[in-house]
């Protein structure tokens, strides 16, 4: 059984109306032992109203709390989705420095200064060269911060575009996604099996098992596994999933992280 979900959102996040409270108790009900943690932080993010950030003096008081609240029950982590952006590296890089997250997840929400999620980027193009513009800044997004643990949900562009995942596979972006890839492997970083595509629709999770293969034969080795819950309900969801999908693109450890170290685990 995988016993660590480390991907979650709570009401810090915009798109989560849930209490850290409410999500730690849906985890023990799932019976997981450890989770972390993962709010939104997507610096110049507005898109959504608000700047999609969190106040994280606020955010570490109250996740402080719930860990000591719940250590008898559960192992917590407090961690942080960064939203990367070309401009951003630096700023990241004095944030990570700043603040003692346990695990810092960076994902590619937007694309040209816009949320994908909003698809003003897919306008006027096609889903395949919307897609191909997404990969080619996701590189450039990681060559200027690379100071996260693992880099999140690669494929995640695959749930906007028209036809979703009929224009999407691995072999149609390899040279971007290759790239990707071998930078992050080069900087150390790994990546998180997400299973949040299954629950928006996707007959995959992120990213595609052919992603995974590539990574692990690209000699990558680093992986979390997280369900992106928004809701109490969508914790560890579809984990019954995780271990076949791992071992079939060739990995046999896990990963968890605490004060920014992971620890393996075997699937």
């Amino acid at each position: 059984m995988i016993k660590a979900d480390v991907h979650m959102h709570t009401d810090f996040s915009h798109d989560s109306d849930s209490t850290p409270e409410e999500m730690a108790e849906g985890a023990i009900e799932k019976g997981l032992e450890i989770i972390c943690f993962t709010d939104h932080f997507d610096k110049d993010n507005m898109d959504w109203g608000a700047e999609d950030i969190f106040d994280p003096e606020k955010y570490f008081e109250k996740m402080v709390q719930i860990r000591e609240q719940y250590r008898d029950r559960l192992r917590i982590r407090i961690g942080v989705e960064l939203g990367l952006q070309p401009h951003l590296g630096s700023y990241y890089e004095e944030f990570v420095k700043k603040y003692p997250f346990d695990f810092v997840i960076g994902s590619v929400h937007s694309a040209e200064r816009t949320d994908i999620a909003q698809k003003k980027v897919f306008a006027g193009r096609t889903d395949g060269e919307a897609y191909r513009i997404i990969f080619q800044e996701m590189l450039e997004d990681v060559k200027a911060f690379s100071g996260f643990d693992v880099f999140g949900h690669v494929d995640y562009v695959a749930r906007y575009g028209r036809e979703k995942e009929k224009e999407y596979s691995y072999q149609k972006y390899a040279d971007e996604i290759d790239a990707i890839l071998r930078l992050l492997i080069d900087k150390g970083c790994g990546i998180e099996l997400n299973m949040s595509g299954i629950k928006y629709g996707l007959p995959f999770a992120h990213p595609h098992t052919d992603v995974l293969k590539r990574y692990r034969e690209l000699g990558g080795e680093l992986i979390t596994v997280g369900a992106d819950g928004h809701r109490p309900e969508h914790i560890a969801y579809d984990f019954h999933k995780v271990k076949d999908i791992l071992e079939g693109c060739g990995f046999t450890y896990y990963a968890e992280f605490e004060e920014r170290k992971p620890h393996f685990y075997k699937i």
